[in-house]
């Protein structure tokens, strides 16, 4: 890492120039790809001493995270208003995923990309340590859905659905950054028939006959998440 010292700017100008270079940073990696592009180039790319650029983000791992940080900043306002309005768990669920989908569009080459970091011991990883604080937001947006909408489970396994919905948004992001469908078609028919099958799965799972099923889940679910006090979720089996 370099470290050159440098007279801090003031506010305004501090805030253009770091969102300058995040700009180019992820304009150079749609073009060329994440592993590719060297701090050196972003830095040229915004117009910036290379010591700028480090004073800003330290590394190209910074620089991701910052767009992590700017994509939940910017979607959490408008899910806020859909989950508002929506009536029911299907709706707020669709809302959810479709808003991520719409936003990361326009950067689905570089989610591909970084879709080879998923290892939670990389701090990219959306399982990771490093991204908890994100991922713990997302996952709380799941919570209200279900919440706002009553789903009736039993205690053993009701905690842990807003962040089994949000594995499955994660699993169906992870298509869709690959999917060579026309306009990602086949995500589309994924994320419908999916969606669909886990809304009637929990209709079937209030039912009193399925409560030895719910005993075995939630003591599966346990011993993942609850069992060593000291885990974290980036530690735990995916």
């Amino acid at each position: 890492m370099i470290s050159l010292a440098m007279p801090r700017p003031s506010a305004p100008k501090s805030e253009s120039t770091r969102a300058l270079i995040l700009a180019s940073a992820l304009a150079a990696f749609r073009e060329r790809g994440f592993e590719r592009v060297t701090m050196r180039e972003v830095a040229a790319s915004a117009g910036v001493a290379l010591g700028a650029a480090y004073y800003y983000f330290d590394s190209k791992d910074a620089l991701v995270t910052a767009f992590y940080e700017q994509a939940q900043a910017e979607i959490l306002p408008a899910l806020d208003r859909t989950l508002a309005q929506s009536r029911s768990l299907e709706q707020r669920i669709r809302a959810i995923i479709q808003h991520k989908l719409d936003y990361f569009a326009p950067n689905r080459r570089l989610m591909a990309a970084l879709s080879s970091h998923i290892d939670p011991q990389n701090p990219l990883s959306p399982f990771s340590a490093d991204t908890s604080r994100i991922r713990e937001q997302d996952i709380a947006c799941f919570a209200r859905a279900v919440s706002d909408s009553g789903v009736k489970l039993p205690p053993s396994t009701l905690p842990y659905l807003p962040r089994l919905l949000w594995l499955y948004q994660m699993g169906l992001m992870l298509f869709w950054v690959y999917d060579r469908s026309p306009n990602q078609q086949l995500t589309t028919l994924l994320f419908d028939k999916t969606l669909r099958m886990i809304l009637i799965t929990l209709k079937l799972a209030s039912l009193p006959i399925m409560r030895p099923l719910h005993r075995h889940a939630g003591d599966l679910l346990h011993a993942i998440y609850d069992a060593d006090p000291n885990a974290n979720f980036d530690q735990a089996p995916l």
